[in-house]
């Protein structure tokens, strides 16, 4: 069978404790921000649940994926103190995230390189993330009405997420390449040093900026902006 590849942004539980005995309290159950409120005491570890409906009845484990078998997820998860009870009514299901080697297989525009006029888009073609995917699809629309009207479309700026999220799909090694979320570190290096509290606004800036000059292009190549 196919050697497991797990998504580093969204790793079963169990996996992390296979990296450590500690990974867990550094990842999903860190109890940063969350003192007694009362003795201000710091918990060692914590399992943070979010509502599910506005009754407050049903509660998500936050962060605890896990391909767990059932049975053995009521077991391990009611040795946590405090929920010795709990009635599960959903358990952990993982999930097969299917993807192509994009950087071998995809060009910029989005399209198979052996196969012109196919294009790929979502999950399948190598991003993680319902924005992401959505991104591409929107991408991969206007290539393909683009390449209907005998237009070319210009890729987007690599300062701006859908630029980054091209760049990452195309220019990645082959032999390394894996689905990401949109993240800075996409992005490419900063040309001027700039304090760590302020690099998030300066990107944002950037992008918007590099977005508004690729929608002229579009607008002055005829056929109007694409984006709105």
């Amino acid at each position: 069978f196919e050697k497991a590849k797990y998504f580093e942004g969204c790793l079963p539980i169990e996996v992390m404790v296979e990296r450590g005995r500690d990974t867990l309290r550094f990842g999903p159950m860190k109890p940063v921000g969350l003192a007694h409120p009362e003795t201000g005491e710091v918990p060692h570890a914590v399992v943070q649940l979010r509502a599910e409906n506005k009754e407050g009845s049903m509660y998500n484990m936050v962060g605890f994926q896990t391909k767990l078998t059932y049975p053995e997820q009521k077991r391990v998860f009611q040795t946590i103190p405090g929920m010795e009870e709990a009635d599960f009514v959903r358990l952990g299901s993982i999930h097969r995230n299917t993807f192509i080697c994009a950087p071998e297989l995809l060009d910029q525009t989005l399209q198979m390189k052996k196969r012109p006029g196919l294009f790929l888009a979502g999950q399948l073609s190598g991003v993680e993330g319902y924005v992401e995917s959505t991104a591409m699809g929107l991408l991969a629309g206007l290539y393909a009405g683009r390449l209907l009207r005998k237009k070319t479309l210009p890729v987007p700026p690599a300062s701006t997420a859908l630029g980054a999220l091209v760049r990452h799909l195309t220019e990645t090694d082959p032999g390394r390449f894996q689905p990401s979320n949109v993240n800075f570190g996409l992005f490419p290096p900063l040309a001027k040093k700039i304090r760590k509290k302020e690099r998030g606004l300066f990107r944002a800036e950037q992008a918007l900026s590099g977005l508004a000059a690729w929608k002229i292009r579009l607008a002055e190549q005829g056929g109007g902006s694409a984006v709105q």
